[in-house]
């Protein structure tokens, strides 16, 4: 990753993150700011800009902090909200919504974990009810914590807190971090998976197939509880017999009995989204798909299409140990 420019805000020049990061990258010049939003995203900048260089914004989140997630998120029954900790991704998935939802690829990293923090107290203050709190919707949940160090402030959370749970969603394998952390468990890291053919042409600069498998038998074996996430799916004629053998080299390092949750989901876009994908990646192979646009107005493939994939991927996860309960169907029940 290579950084050109780190913008720091003034109001938090000062914290232990924005004084350490510059001296990750020594090449990259340093500048105070006030605000990042008055520079991030102004002038429109190609994605895949991001091949080359990027700019590294370190800002204080403001406005919402933690947002009610929308229906289908997670396992149903139980309220779901996501936090805010960053913007953008240092990997580069072909059908990253990323790329169509914001006008650069520049990364945001923000730093103040106490408040965000305080926000969700707040709402695990209202009921002692369980309730999720989800890492990862704008940005990798592990890939930069040895730079950050935020898990801390969000695992103390869910130690006072053990009616509320937070998922880590990650492609990375980067759990460095994590290992120095005493297992809890109700403080969930959700691996996103596919077949390693889909990897190696869709999933772009993220840790292959194999180094997450083996991130997974390294925290599982250390007492941390594990999530799957077979998302996105993206059918081919042998997308059956690639599920049947991934799923049965992640059963090898974990049982799937033991997994907390498994999503699975079918790959899908917003129209915008849709639109970027198409001009960044033109030769990628799932446009030969019958993608179409729905009621919704998400573009992926037909009802009966999707729900016979997802069925046969549900089939092969209860057939190798899965629990029927926390087997779930993404953005879809």
């Amino acid at each position: 990753m290579k950084i050109e420019k780190i913008f720091i805000e003034d109001s938090i020049k000062d914290a232990i993150v924005a004084a350490q990061l510059p001296l990750k990258f020594p090449k990259a010049k340093v500048e105070i700011i006030s605000n990042y939003a008055d520079i991030w995203g102004r002038v429109k900048k190609p994605y895949l800009q991001k091949r080359d260089s990027l700019n590294l914004f370190i800002a204080r989140k403001q406005g919402q902090l933690v947002k009610e997630a929308p229906n289908a998120y997670g396992i149903s029954g139980e309220p779901h909200y996501y936090f805010i900790h960053a913007y953008n991704c240092i990997y580069e998935c072909d059908y990253c919504y990323l790329q169509g939802y914001f006008n650069t690829p520049d990364l945001v990293l923000f730093v103040n974990h106490e408040e965000i923090v305080n926000e969700m107290q707040k709402l695990a203050d209202r009921s002692p009810e369980n309730m999720w709190f989800h890492a990862g919707e704008f940005s990798d949940s592990l890939a930069l914590t040895h730079l950050t160090g935020e898990l801390n402030y969000y695992h103390e959370f869910t130690k006072k807190n053990p009616h509320c749970y937070i998922e880590l969603r990650t492609k990375s394998a980067n759990i460095k971090e994590l290992l120095k952390l005493a297992p809890l468990p109700n403080f969930i890291t959700s691996f996103s998976l596919s077949p390693k053919s889909k990897v190696k042409s869709h999933d772009l600069k993220t840790p292959s197939l194999s180094a997450r498998l083996k991130a997974i038998k390294s925290l599982y074996e250390a007492g941390h509880p594990i999530g799957i996430h077979f998302d996105p799916v993206i059918h081919s004629e042998s997308f059956e017999s690639e599920y049947e053998e991934l799923i049965s080299e992640l059963s090898e390092v974990i049982p799937l009995s033991k997994v907390e949750y498994i999503s699975i989901g079918v790959v899908r876009f917003t129209k915008d989204v849709y639109s970027q994908v198409k001009k960044n990646y033109p030769q990628t192979t799932y446009f030969h798909s019958e993608l179409t646009k729905g009621e919704d107005g998400k573009i992926r493939y037909p009802r009966p299409m999707r729900m016979w994939i997802l069925g046969k991927i549900k089939d092969l996860c209860l057939r190798a140990g899965a629990s029927e309960k926390s087997t779930y169907l993404c953005m879809e029940e």
